[in-house]
């Protein structure tokens, strides 16, 4: 595996190695040790996560735990335990006996997965309207409101993080725990997916306003134009999301530019 250089929180470029060992110097106690473990957790977990998102690491690839810690200059424990955070949340698949793996990039069963999650979040936003009780449905417009000036321009992990909130806040308020459940388990399934559309060209900034709809519907307990609003809203995303996937595939796969100028002149 190759060096990848990050950013230091200075802002100067630093590789796995001193990232991993730059805070990890100095003599400590149980306390102070415990802490170090959790800090180099943390710090792998946001490293290999980048490596994931960055595609350094490619997709159906077995990740090879030894290597990694080598490279970070860490134990294997930090590793394993940043492997299943992200596994959890659906960046890696672990395979028993085999180990962790890449997620795939494929397009199979995404369609079913957003219709699973369209008739989730549509029997949700009914119940809510339903069931909510004024002071309830307040929480869900101070949630977006807090949010919505700054929404387009952060990160998109900040994107993705509020944007599931919001819709598992809905979920929240149907009164029903199995729905909050089910709407968590495909968020784990497609947020990978998601994370890469988010960065896309195809990401849409104009669903802001598709959110403020919604909330507005949920104000009206205007159950049928909230459920309208919230299919138009997945059945964006899923082609966006598409799309963004045929370009991640071409990115990974094709080969890059200088090999190809290399073939050419060979050819020539």
């Amino acid at each position: 595996m190759s060096t990848i250089h990050v950013d230091a929180p200075d802002g100067s470029a630093m590789n796995e190695q001193s990232f991993f060992t730059a805070t990890d110097d100095a003599p400590t106690d149980g306390d102070t040790e415990t802490r170090r473990s959790a800090d180099s957790s943390e710090r792998a977990y946001n490293t290999i996560r980048k490596l994931l998102v960055e595609f350094k690491l490619k997709p159906e690839e077995r990740i090879n735990e030894v290597q990694l810690a080598k490279t970070f200059g860490v134990s294997r424990t930090p590793i394993r335990e940043a492997l299943n955070r992200l596994a959890s949340e659906g960046f890696v698949s672990l395979t028993p006996n085999r180990g962790f793996f890449v997620r795939s990039l494929s397009t199979e069963g995404l369609i079913d997965l957003y219709e699973l999650r369209s008739i989730i979040e549509c029997a949700a936003f009914r119940l809510m309207c339903e069931r909510a009780e004024d002071d309830q449905i307040e929480r869900l417009r101070l949630y977006w409101s807090a949010i919505v000036d700054g929404y387009r321009e952060q990160p998109a992990d900040t994107i993705l993080a509020e944007d599931e909130g919001f819709h598992l806040l809905i979920a929240e308020l149907s009164g029903n725990p199995e729905l909050i459940n089910q709407l968590a388990a495909i968020n784990a399934r497609i947020r990978f997916i998601r994370r890469i559309q988010i960065e896309h060209r195809s990401h849409d900034l104009s669903q802001v306003a598709s959110h403020s709809a919604i909330v507005d519907a949920a104000i009206a307990r205007d159950a049928e134009g909230g459920m309208r609003l919230l299919r138009q809203h997945i059945e964006l995303t899923v082609s966006a999301t598409q799309q963004a996937l045929k370009d991640a595939l071409l990115k990974v796969y094709s080969p890059p530019v200088a090999d190809t100028k290399r073939a050419r002149r060979r050819a020539v």
